[in-house]
């Protein structure tokens, strides 16, 4: 079973090559985030042609989160339990469901702007719900996992100069913090291998030419309990598909799981 987890930073701008990757690497379920429209906007019709079905939270031209599943999707849970919303609102972040024997959750955390910003405040608000939310299946006997754009490199060495993050969100201590408490629920970083140079990043901003300097980030996370990870044949950072024209600013991370 092949699963994965990929911010397209946009499905209208990425369709066609979100189309062709899916059918080109044959993965079953993938977990979307940045959709960037409302959910009836969502190309759920162009995924049926291909097997597909959708599981959709999403409500505007921003976030929005989705599992697109050919092997089932039941049990779908849109939002995140306990979500604090900011100023408000609570943001299409998060979306649940069972595919196949495997449960999934698709994440896109906040990104907190900047560290005396009442976002970042949010986001560590939100990590706490998050937790809340998945430690029941994180501590169950069926394989289960949390995938998406963290917006938190775990290690220094998840940053291509941890120098210049000085004084920036992704790598603060109470960021990485509200990761080691969601992996004590019973959740697992399963870190997946570069297929180029020594470190699998999966972000690269589109400016200073961060790209082909390999000026990275690993931010899109795969978080799974013991099943889950018990069951991992291969993980890797699709980097080819962060390449050329019209590519997300994040590439595809594909885990093979054998259940």
């Amino acid at each position: 079973m092949r699963i994965a987890t990929w911010n397209v930073n946009s499905i209208t701008a990425r369709l066609p090559r979100l189309l062709a990757w899916l059918e080109s690497t044959g993965t079953d379920v993938l977990c979307l985030q940045e959709a960037k429209v409302a959910a009836e906007q969502f190309p759920t019709d162009q995924l049926r042609e291909l097997g597909y079905e959708a599981a959709v939270n999403a409500t505007g031209r921003w976030n929005g989160v989705a599992v697109i599943s050919r092997v089932g999707l039941e049990d779908v849970v849109r939002g995140l339990p306990g979500d604090p919303g900011y100023e408000g609102v609570e943001e299409p972040r998060a979306v649940s469901a069972t595919c196949g024997p495997v449960r999934v959750w698709s994440v896109y955390v906040p990104n907190g702007r900047e560290v005396d910003h009442p976002h970042y405040a949010y986001k560590l608000q939100w990590f706490e719900a998050l937790k809340a939310a998945v430690a029941g299946d994180a501590a169950g006997s069926r394989p289960f996992a949390v995938l998406g754009d963290y917006n938190v490199a775990p290690t220094d060495d998840d940053v291509y100069d941890l120098a210049a993050f000085e004084g920036l969100t992704h790598v603060t201590p109470a960021e990485r913090a509200a990761l080691t408490s969601l992996r004590e629920t019973g959740l697992t970083d399963v870190v997946p291998r570069p297929l180029k140079y020594d470190h699998p990043y999966t972000y690269w901003d589109y400016r200073q030419l961060c790209f082909p300097k390999n000026r990275g980030m690993r931010i899109d996370l795969v978080y799974g309990n013991e099943p889950f990870a018990g069951a991992v044949k291969d993980a890797y950072v699709d980097r080819e598909e962060r390449k050329g024209k019209g590519a997300s600013d994040h590439a595809p991370v594909v885990v093979d799981l054998e259940v």
